[in-house]
């Protein structure tokens, strides 16, 4: 089975990515179709890109690069759990990205997104970024609102059809996530 990484996107005090991060967890658990962990960016503590060397080197000098380096090279897909801040994804997200290369290389990408407009600028954003690190991201997502999925904006309450679509990204990332590490094992 593939290893797949839940990708909580937001350190944000009050942040609603832990919530939809967790209930993507449990809709995965009920699976038993690839391994999942929850993994948070807060716990890596990393500061604005701080590596002298590009990433693309693979020459890490810091220990919370390592770390992060360890970890993301350890999945064979994820799924980013991402608000939209501005149009965007969180900048603590894009910098978490940054800070490695070849650890993203030749696996697969799967978004759950909220916002006003469920997200989707902040996931275009990031598909272009996949695109750079040979990431091959799938076309199904969750696009979650804020003005529906959470009460006062804040208390996650998604609405039953997004299970649905849940499980229809999952089954792709999980195909893709397989190829993939196929193709990484030759």
């Amino acid at each position: 089975m593939i290893k797949i990484a839940i990708i909580i996107g937001s350190t944000r005090p009050g942040r609603n990515a832990e919530a939809v991060a967790r209930w993507v967890l449990g809709i995965a658990k009920n699976r038993g179709d690839a391994e999942f962990e929850l993994v948070d960016i807060k716990d890596f503590n990393l500061p604005l890109l701080d590596e002298a060397v590009p990433p693309s080197m693979g020459q890490y000098s810091r220990p919370h690069t390592k770390a992060w380096a360890a970890k993301v090279a350890s999945f064979d897909a994820y799924v980013f759990v991402t608000p939209e801040y501005n149009h965007g994804p969180s900048g603590a997200l894009k910098n978490a990205i940054d800070y490695l290369y070849r650890e993203w290389n030749n696996k697969a990408a799967g978004f759950v997104s909220y916002g006003s407009a469920g997200g989707v600028r902040a996931v275009e954003q990031l598909r272009l970024v996949m695109g750079e690190l040979q990431v091959a991201d799938v076309r199904a997502q969750v696009m979650l609102s804020l003005f529906t999925d959470f009460e006062n904006f804040s208390t996650f309450k998604p609405a039953a059809l997004h299970e649905k679509s849940a499980n229809t990204m999952l089954d792709q990332l999980i195909a893709w996530g397989g190829a993939l590490k196929v193709l990484r094992d030759k």
